[in-house]
């Protein structure tokens, strides 16, 4: 693997033109971090100021003619291109955690009588916060999965066979990853799903790491149940709307524990009472955020373009890259790799641990122009985000890391603790 053999690979890189859809300030810039937040697209630019100053600015309140609806139409196109779910299943709305906790009670409510929740020690901190407030709000058992060993690469995962173990008559609600937040690790959706509804229950999947690298399939593999981000790998932008999918066949059995005029069937009637809308706009909330809307179809719009399937080709393809290099470069500077080598079983992202993580991490963007992240307690995440990152980027990315550590100069980091690493 040399350097005439990656720019060889982004000559014949069918995703290779993307990258000009993108504003990039800074083209020496390693930019490995697309599984935290995406770049930005820059069709978004012109959106946003479309929607500020024809939309907001020129129509002022007029304009919610057209944005009323808003969170359904771009949730339909985001299901269909993202997500492989037909229309009338997805809202992109709220945020992930107030999304999760809605699903979660919901589900819970549709299993009365069952008293426990199932959670996997890996999975993403929120999730597991907001169950274990759920659980003691309503006087539930919390069961939670040990997955946590830095030591196995495969420790993360939840094997149809190591769930089977907890399930039982009793669970209403069992939540997981699609692709675990710090190793990278990919579950087995449609066989966990299959074996959670042979049990009577409910699997919530978390799909925050995956949508918009992994080509899901929700309506074929029978999920029910999802929520996610689109910040990350559909570069939506900080803090853009997140997304719910309810399958079609349960909609109507499902309540949730924060109704509002939006999700009303006569909205403008301003009744006494609530009376659900059907369908998804049934689980809407309150008004939507516009600019965020306009972000998010903005994004999906080029996703739809390059397709999920050649987008997940690209991850497979730049991950296996990935660890071609570290197997040749950081393996020997005493780096461990936590992901799983097979790409059935990987991501987007994969997590290098180092005892010397967060120095390395840091001087990474001070010293070498290469931004990863940091996670507790020894891991730095890389990713290759395919529409904008080339396998030349990655590959100068990685030999940067392998000149930094060789080098010793991030031994010359003072760790001050902060906020966001």
């Amino acid at each position: 693997m040399n350097l005439e053999t990656v720019q060889n690979m982004d000559a014949s890189d069918p995703l290779g033109d993307y990258r000009n859809k993108f504003f990039i300030a800074d083209p020496d810039l390693c930019y490995l971090d697309g599984n935290s937040l995406g770049r930005l697209p820059r069709a978004t630019i012109d959106a946003l100021a479309q929607v500020t100053v024809d939309g907001w600015g020129t129509q002022l309140v007029t304009g919610w003619e057209y944005w009323i609806d808003m969170a359904q139409r771009v949730g339909d196109r985001f299901g269909e291109v993202a997500l492989g779910a037909a229309p009338g299943q997805v809202l992109v709305t709220d945020t992930t955690s107030v999304n999760l906790y809605r699903l979660a009670i919901a589900a819970i409510r549709d299993r009365p009588g069952r008293t426990t929740i199932v959670v996997d020690e890996a999975n993403f901190p929120t999730d597991r916060y907001v169950l274990q407030g759920i659980a003691h709000d309503l006087g539930l058992k919390l069961v939670t999965i040990p997955t946590e060993d830095p030591s196995v690469a495969t420790a993360e995962r939840v094997t149809p066979e190591l769930l089977a173990q907890y399930l039982d008559d009793q669970v209403a609600l069992v939540c997981l990853q699609v692709i675990n937040y710090r190793s990278g690790a990919r579950q087995d959706v449609p066989r966990l799903t299959q074996l959670v509804h042979d049990n009577g229950a409910h699997i919530l999947w978390d799909a925050s790491h995956a949508v918009g690298a992994l080509d899901l399939q929700f309506d074929l593999w029978d999920v029910q149940l999802a929520v996610g981000c689109t910040y990350k790998y559909c570069n939506s932008g900080p803090g853009a709307p997140a997304w719910m999918y309810i399958n079609s066949r349960i909609q109507k059995s499902l309540s949730t524990p924060i109704d509002g005029w939006f999700g009303q069937r006569d909205q403008f009637a301003m009744g006494p009472e609530f009376d659900r809308a059907p369908g998804m706009r049934g689980f809407q909330i309150a008004s939507p955020s516009i600019s965020g809307l306009t972000c998010v179809n903005s994004s999906i719009d080029i996703i739809g373009q390059a397709g999920m399937a050649a987008i997940e080709a690209k991850c497979a393809r730049g991950t296996e890259l990935m660890i071609e290099l570290f197997d040749a470069w950081l393996a020997p500077l005493g780096f461990t790799l936590e992901t799983p080598r097979e790409a059935s079983m990987r991501g987007g992202h994969l997590s290098l641990a180092h005892p010397e993580a967060a120095r390395i991490a840091r001087a990474l963007r001070e010293f070498s122009n290469v931004i990863p992240d940091f996670r507790k307690p020894q891991s730095i995440r890389v990713a290759i985000s395919p529409l904008y990152n080339t396998y030349e980027e990655i590959y100068t990315g990685f030999a940067r890391i392998r000149d930094l550590v060789e080098s010793g100069k991030h031994m010359e980091i003072e760790l001050v603790e902060g906020r966001v690493t």
